[in-house]
């Protein structure tokens, strides 16, 4: 496949450079949605092995997405449903502590905040714009540190987390190590069987270009074994069983993996299909064939930025490379840069005062020169 993916859209003239807000449907999770909607229009067009095979076929491309196991990927929502699956799962001490950025997506916070009738202490590390170092971090922990939770790229700097550096420094320490991956996967390839991470959670609407209400969540085999299971869901239980629905079964939640923690609800057929048709997609378009797409865009957006009118809060470096570009006006307001991109039809973001600029597998350069001619 060829990229910029022309699959995508039509966008009608515009210009989407929003995947960080809103990643759109291919063609191919398009007709995925309508085939789904079909079977509920007319019902007896539902195969009943279907509760089974959709969450198993979301399952396994997942896993191949991160290069994971099946059985460590949980099914759910958003990112945020992995996040408190794992606040909530654990068991927790008065005066353990949990460490995030003080200025991260509020996703990746109240998770934790919401601890706070266990004693949880939840402290925000001053960082510079979302992004801490494996050095500053250190500063930070103690012998009450339980859990450190990051996003990998922050939504309103575009600033990214080195997700080795520090995870090396909380396993060797001890503390788990939670990322919230939103904001990278998708656009930048993430490999779990070489990165020292506890567990990772993703929505599914952004870089993904699912429907909005998916999500997943991966879990290390050491971080699932202290997770509590606090729910049970016939069909997980089921699994492949899952027409002995007289069943009584007692079945042990342990024997399923990270299964038992699935979102309720998994034969969602008008959210996991599509989405499941998208994530094949970006297979089949390769992972690491988009990353250097966007690369490439992102590239072009940065030089092309007049250094006079905007400051880069986003890093150029391409160690610190991100998935979008962030830039503050030194003059006027990122209000009035709005207006105008929004009157040459072209769609970014406002994130306190500044400009957010995403672009993915579908833009081509000349979306990225359009963009930088209203600048």
């Amino acid at each position: 496949m060829s990229l910029p993916d022309e699959t995508f859209g039509p966008f009608d003239g515009r210009v989407w450079l929003n995947a960080a807000h809103q990643g759109p449907l291919p063609r191919v999770a398009v007709e995925a949605a309508r085939r789904a909607l079909q079977r509920k229009v007319q019902p007896h067009l539902i195969r009943d092995e279907e509760f089974h095979l959709v969450p198993a076929r979301l399952r396994s491309v997942l896993a191949r997405l991160v290069n994971a196991r099946e059985s460590d990927i949980v099914l759910g929502n958003s990112a945020s449903f992995g996040l408190q699956l794992i606040a909530n799962g654990l068991e927790w001490k008065p005066g353990d502590e949990v460490l995030v950025p003080d200025d991260d997506f509020p996703a990746s916070i109240l998770p934790w905040t919401v601890l706070k009738h266990t004693g949880v202490v939840v402290r925000r590390i001053p960082t510079n714009d979302g992004a801490m170092t494996a050095g500053a971090l250190a500063s930070q922990l103690n012998e009450r540190t339980r859990v450190v939770c990051v996003s990998w790229v922050n939504s309103f700097s575009g600033r990214v987390n080195d997700l080795r550096s520090l995870g090396s420094l909380c396993r060797n320490e001890g503390v788990l190590f939670v990322v919230n991956a939103t904001q990278g996967l998708g656009s930048l390839t993430l490999d779990m069987g070489a990165l020292p991470v506890d567990g990772v959670t993703s929505c599914g609407f952004k870089w993904l270009c699912g429907p909005y209400g998916t999500g997943f969540c991966w879990l290390h085999p050491d971080l699932q074994a202290q997770l509590e299971s606090r729910q049970a869901y016939w069909l997980t239980l089921a699994g492949e069983r899952w027409n002995e629905m007289d069943r009584r079964d007692d079945s042990s939640l342990g024997d399923l993996g990270a299964a038992r923690f699935d979102v309720f609800g998994t034969a969602n057929f008008l959210n996991f299909e599509p989405w499941t048709a998208s994530l094949e997609h970006f297979l089949d378009a390769g992972l690491g064939t988009i990353e250097q797409h966007n690369a490439m865009l992102l590239d072009r957006l940065v030089a092309g930025i007049d250094s006079a009118e905007w400051w880069l809060i986003s890093r150029r470096a391409p160690s610190e490379r991100s998935t979008m570009a962030v830039i503050e006006p030194r003059r006027g307001s990122a209000g009035e840069a709005m207006s105008r991109l929004s009157r040459a039809r072209i769609d970014v973001a406002e994130r306190r005062g500044r400009i957010r600029i995403s672009p993915h597998l579908y833009n081509s350069i000349d979306d990225i020169d359009r963009v930088l001619a209203v600048l």
